[in-house]
């Protein structure tokens, strides 16, 4: 079960990647960032709960809080991103992508801390 988690975790992280940086560098967003979003919020959750019964579920230490905070944020994130688009406004498309910056920047911590753990262990 937790080679699944490290793949769907790794998905997670390659398509949230590139849903942040190529609505960053496109400079608006796009219904195709909407639906990578979506799956890299996906994928993360699937790997985080197959992580969590890997491990007996929530462990309180510093890679379990941020990671509690990353998901809230992209859910929060993909929501929005979906109000953003269903609402169609173009204002609101080219400023989205200053939020998304930020929520990937606390997405990575968690990341790579599971990463350093998960080689330390």
């Amino acid at each position: 079960m937790l080679l699944y988690a490290i793949i769907t975790i790794n998905l997670a992280f390659l398509l949230y990647t590139l849903g942040v940086w190529s609505e960053k560098q496109q400079g608006s967003l796009k219904k195709w960032h909407l639906l990578i979003f979506w799956l890299g919020l996906g994928f993360d959750t699937v790997g985080t709960t197959l992580m969590s019964i890997n491990e007996s579920g929530f462990v309180f230490n510093l890679h379990g809080i941020t990671g509690t905070l990353a998901i809230l944020l992209m859910l929060f994130h993909v929501v929005w991103a979906s109000i953003v688009i269903v609402a169609n406004n173009q204002k609101a498309q080219l400023r989205f992508h200053k939020i998304s910056l930020v929520v990937w920047m606390i997405w990575i911590i968690p990341f790579f801390t599971g990463a350093i753990m998960g080689m330390s262990a």
